[in-house]
């Protein structure tokens, strides 16, 4: 009788309702996937209704020898995941306050900048920085969050003397031009050298005139740094060189462990690329390309386009599909195959696939934040080679037969870190679409509401256009699906005396 008396308009309210509610759902689960990476269903039944529903307990014994199992492979994700400064990062106010000034778009986020304040305090701050009246200043300076009052408490501390901190603050933010920059620069390595030979003569008087030391040293090393940039921006590359080979054997000193953290050798491979000077690229990678120090994207696609270098002008795809590929061009393509595998994102700005954005201040490794700043200023250099990216367009694809599963298992490098996403969305602006890799899926609940939103619209929109049939339709389905109820019913009905039923159906 209930399905009797249903109309045909019950039935596209029905249906319209569910289509309406179903595509609700779809539109918020692409954008929490577009955003987030992940399925807003599934995130919330993982986290919070598993547990409720009797999920396994992780701290119970059974399961301590798994949580063992995995702790070192936490910890390799954990690691791998570290955020390093870019040994390239461009001048603030010089370079990327200008694009600011020109698109209105701000190209650093506030995660980014934040790292760099970070930064600022481990290399330029000690605990005796109370004891003298500019470095207190400068101390307070780098924990300010306003550019303008940074600026303000640098002339404040200049007031008082010749502080090597506060030139570089104005350098690096104040300086509108790169020549600008250079001249607060040398003011600042001028101040610098005096407080490093008075340091030096006092390191071993105690550990506050050491830390006074180390900090000296950090900042005198991360002067002539800068100024070796700003040496290979103006075209004086060979000077900058020079510079760059002297901060070089500071780097590899066991006493400042600190230094090792500004990677000034990938600035003196890009600027001996500049110079084309392929026999010290190669002598560099000799000492820095070892199995024992940690490789980044300049490293590895460095080497892969020296022994690109080596065939490129010749490589041919057909040629090399009939005859074979050479000693030579196998070696190239294991060092391109070597390169993709460590960062998979370069070769889609190499090839100009996708477009560049100025680099970020940090950059994860093996991320998309690394790729960008290797290709923004290594691009020239692909290019320059004869075929390079010939070579690169024909082969780099290749490497994801050799890791099908990147994210279990890597071929030479540990398997792909899961994190690289989330870091680089912090690291990146908005408008720039973030690489993903491996390409991820849609997930289930995606595809599920989009399948339920369109069939029930179609079903709404049949009842609305034929609704007597739909009506016919709808009541044999029904029908249908209570047939075997009913017939359970019947059943029991038979078997059972019918006084003990009739007590059953009244409870």
């Amino acid at each position: 009788m209930f399905l009797n008396t249903l109309t045909p308009k019950f039935y596209v309210a029905l249906t319209g309702t569910s289509s309406l509610i179903s595509g609700l759902i779809l539109i918020f689960e692409w954008w929490y996937f577009r955003k987030y990476g992940t399925s807003f269903i599934e995130q919330v039944s993982v986290s919070h209704l598993r547990p409720l529903l009797g999920g396994v307990d992780s701290s119970s014994p059974s399961n301590s020898n798994t949580s063992n199992g995995d702790a070192d492979s936490n910890r390799q994700s954990v690691s791998e995941c570290k955020v390093w400064r870019n040994p390239l990062n461009l001048f603030r106010g010089a370079e990327y306050n200008r694009y600011t000034w020109v698109t209105g778009r701000e190209p650093l986020t506030y995660y980014d900048m934040n790292l760099s304040a970070q930064d600022h305090q481990t290399f330029f701050t000690c605990d005796s920085d109370h004891l003298r009246p500019a470095d207190a200043i400068m101390q307070k300076a780098w924990r300010e969050r306003n550019p303008q009052a940074r600026i303000s408490a640098a002339h404040e501390a200049l007031e008082l003397e010749d502080c090597a901190t506060a030139y570089i603050l104005l350098a690096e933010e104040e300086a509108t031009t790169i020549m600008e920059a250079e001249r607060l620069f040398k003011q600042a390595l001028k101040a610098g050298e005096g407080c490093y030979r008075r340091s030096q003569q006092l390191q071993h008087h105690g550990t506050q005139y050491e830390a006074q030391h180390r900090r000296d040293t950090n900042v005198l090393v991360y002067i002539k740094r800068r100024l070796a940039m700003c040496s290979r921006k103006l075209g004086r590359t060979r000077e900058a060189v020079k510079m760059m080979r002297d901060l070089c054997v500071f780097q590899l000193m066991k006493e400042f462990p600190l230094l090792s953290m500004f990677n000034i050798h990938e600035n003196l491979l890009e600027s001996l690329l500049e110079l084309q000077n392929y026999a010290d690229v190669q002598a560099v990678l000799a000492k820095y390309d070892d199995i024992s120090l940690p490789k980044s994207a300049t490293i590895c696609y460095t080497a892969a386009l020296l022994k690109a270098r080596a065939v490129s002008d010749k490589f041919s795809p057909e040629a090399a599909s009939r005859r074979g590929l050479s000693t030579a061009e196998m070696n190239a393509v294991e060092a391109i195959h070597r390169a993709v595998e460590f960062n998979p994102h370069v070769p889609k700005y190499l090839l100009e696939m996708k477009s560049l954005i100025l680099p970020p201040e940090h950059i994860l490794k093996r991320g998309d934040s690394e790729a960008i700043a290797y290709a923004f200023f290594h691009l020239q250099h692909w290019k320059r080679v004869e075929g390079a990216l010939n070579l690169l367009h024909c082969t780099w694809e290749g490497t994801f037969r050799m890791i099908p599963y990147p994210l279990e298992k890597g071929h030479l490098f540990y398997p792909y870190p899961i994190c690289t996403e989330t870091a680089d969305r912090e690291l990146l602006p908005m408008f720039h679409e973030v690489s993903v890799y491996p390409k991820k899926e849609l997930p289930f609940f995606i595809l599920f509401t989009a399948g339920l939103c369109s069939f029930t619209a179609m079903l709404a929109l049949l009842t609305h256009q034929f609704p007597e049939l739909m009506g016919v339709f709808a009541k044999a389905f029904l029908s249908t699906l209570f047939a075997p109820l009913n017939f359970i019913m019947e059943k029991v009905e038979s078997i059972l005396p019918s006084s003990l039923w009739h007590q059953l159906t009244r409870i």
